[in-house]
């Protein structure tokens, strides 16, 4: 498990005051939060997505959303070559990933566009149903947990 929960790691609530008492009553949401970022992304099988990619991917979609303190602490977790894929000016191609880069980018940015193509070229370009699953898990964690930290900081008055 990671050190700091999603809300304590990005400043979302305070120290003290009514959202500390409000968000105390549901301190089990922080943890299960945790525990489902820990399976995200550093799950046991990750199949053809290494960690330090899955944690590239979520660098990359956190500066996409304009969450920069998030797409710093998730690019501290990345090495080698898959530090590439966090910069949103590329495209994965030299890596071999465009297909899944592009994916990743739909899937974030118009989930509503996304149709049975998008999963059709992922199967075209090589990549396992349960490999195009594991993407899916991991987009659909991030979205949930943006608009986790979001809201809190929302409701903490915080302005970035």
């Amino acid at each position: 498990m990671s050190s700091a929960n999603t809300a304590s790691a990005e400043g979302c609530v305070p120290d003290n005051g009514p959202l500390t008492d409000a968000t105390a009553y549901r301190d089990n949401i922080f943890a299960l939060t945790q525990q489902a970022e820990d399976a995200v992304l550093r799950p046991v099988d990750c199949g053809l997505w290494p960690t330090d990619l899955r944690a590239a991917l979520a660098a990359r979609l956190a500066a996409r959303m304009g969450l920069a303190s998030v797409a710093e602490r998730y690019l501290t977790r990345v090495t080698g070559s898959n530090a590439v894929i966090a910069d949103s000016t590329q495209d994965g191609a030299d890596l071999g990933l465009a297909a899944v880069v592009a994916f990743m980018d739909k899937v974030a940015m118009e989930a509503h566009a996304v149709t049975a193509a998008d999963i059709a070229g992922l199967q075209g370009a090589g990549i396992s149903d349960a490999d195009i699953v594991r993407l899916c898990e991991l987009n659909a964690f991030l979205a949930y947990q943006f608009r986790l930290i979001a809201g809190l900081r929302l409701l903490s008055g915080a302005t970035t």
